[in-house]
């Protein structure tokens, strides 16, 4: 409890959310002092120091040192403190939308897992799909003897030079025209996309053909198979693009051979 209108050491540590071994290195660096000491040797605090602690933190949490939180303590004017303070309220601007960008990173891959959460990776559904906020590339060039290593880096710059500030750390998959997929051809995708909820592209709502397969990255020959034959035996038809996607990968599963690859086919009934 407050003695005389102040804290002793141990009261204000835990009001001030902080530790007394804090509190006494303050007190050893000039950077915030006890206002008084009572005839035992105590130290006292003001309540209105509880305020100076939780600004001391927060220059602390945004990178200041306590040496530099000093100097702006000793030479302290309404204007130096307005302009440090100024500094400080863009960092955390900056720090917040980062977060908002990570927040919104984890939850794309939690619902990317919570997807795949309870289905039969062994069955094969059509299933009608709302569109989805997409990031789409342009058409990919394999010519000249480029890899899928080149297209990749096109496929960043030409996506950053397009939407400046757009968060490109999400997975990266490929789809495949209607007409390449009638032909059995899917050595490589024609365009590149990922999930993002800023995007400005959609991944159709449609009607698809849906399939499952473990293996690494670009193993899904023998999946592709079985859905164009599943689609054609159940009276269905493709009419538009599939979409190759690795909805559980290096994030969550260890082994290479292990992932979860997902083909999603545009269809529609006979």
């Amino acid at each position: 409890m407050p003695e005389n209108g102040h804290f002793s050491i141990s009261d204000f540590a835990k009001y001030s959310r902080t530790t007394r071994d804090t509190l006494l290195h303050y007190d050893r660096i000039g950077l915030l002092s006890p206002v008084f000491r009572g005839e035992n040797n105590y130290r006292y605090y003001a309540s209105t120091q509880l305020a100076v602690v939780n600004v001391i933190r927060v220059l602390q949490e945004l990178g200041m040192t306590l040496a530099e939180i000093k100097g702006l303590k000793d030479r302290r004017t309404p204007e130096l403190s307005y302009e440090v303070l100024g500094r400080q309220i863009e960092k955390i601007d900056k720090k917040i939308e980062e977060w908002i960008r990570a927040r919104k990173l984890v939850l794309t891959i939690m619902r990317t897992i919570e997807s795949v959460s309870s289905i039969d990776e062994n069955e094969i559904a059509i299933q009608y799909l709302p569109a989805e906020a997409i990031v789409l590339g342009d058409l990919n060039d394999y010519t000249r003897g480029r890899t899928f290593f080149d297209v990749l880096l096109s496929f960043y710059h030409n996506i950053s030079k397009k939407y400046p500030g757009l968060d490109l750390n999400y997975h990266v998959w490929g789809t495949y025209s209607e007409e390449r997929i009638k032909n059995g051809d899917w050595s490589g995708s024609d365009r590149l996309y990922f999930y993002n909820p800023e995007g400005h592209d959609k991944r159709p709502a449609a009607l698809y053909a849906i399939g499952y397969m473990r293996g690494g990255y670009r193993d899904g020959d023998p999946l592709f198979r079985k859905l164009i034959e599943y689609i054609d035996k159940h009276g269905f038809e493709i009419c538009g693009p599939a979409f190759e996607e690795y909805p559980l990968n290096e994030v969550c599963v260890a082994e290479p051979c292990n992932y979860l690859m997902r083909v999603l086919i545009t269809v529609r009934k006979k």
